[in-house]
């Protein structure tokens, strides 16, 4: 919880909020963890939920990328590793795609490591997600992301396999 909070403070104070307590997940658990380590403690996280999301009318397994992070002295070295490193797992999962959210500032990263052909960004795509409890002092809300970056990986299908749709309920 400590990693997150130092990790996602800088983006709003409200971001590292969530964290507070020992909390060391936003919305839902992950079902894996991956953690770097090295002589400075956690150098990067990266959480996995395989979870059925709606993408229009087609509900499809996936494996949601989320709680990503990287200690700030090290930005810029890993986002591409460190799904390159969860890609074999990914596959054990038995998922027909992967995919995450994104804030669009890291853009640069996301799009380096698509390049390299393992993930897709999609644009003109909305997330809606419905939080239960990650404010424990605030009611359930619904909200629909139209900023954020949507990279899908295709682990065990095709990308042209990937539903048409607007609208991502999550």
């Amino acid at each position: 919880s400590e990693f997150f909070r130092k990790t996602y403070e800088p983006t709003g104070a409200f971001n590292g909020k969530q964290f507070a307590g020992g909390r060391s997940w936003a919305g839902a658990r992950p079902e894996l963890r991956a953690i770097g380590y090295d002589v400075h403690g956690i150098a990067a996280h990266m959480g996995v939920l395989r979870r059925y999301i709606k993408v229009g009318d087609v509900d499809l397994l996936v494996a949601e990328l989320g709680l990503y992070g990287v200690r700030p002295d090290l930005e810029g070295l890993g986002i591409a590793h460190s799904i390159s490193v969860m890609y074999p797992v990914l596959q054990q999962l038995g998922v027909p795609f992967a995919f995450g959210t994104v804030r669009q500032a890291l853009r640069n990263h996301v799009s380096r490591f698509c390049r390299k052909g393992l993930a897709n960004i999609l644009t003109g795509v909305r997330v809606r997600s419905t939080l239960p409890d990650v404010y424990p002092d605030l009611p359930s809300t619904t909200r629909v992301d139209d900023d954020v970056l949507l990279m899908v990986l295709p682990i065990g299908r095709s990308m042209s396999e990937w539903p048409a749709g607007t609208l991502i309920d999550r």
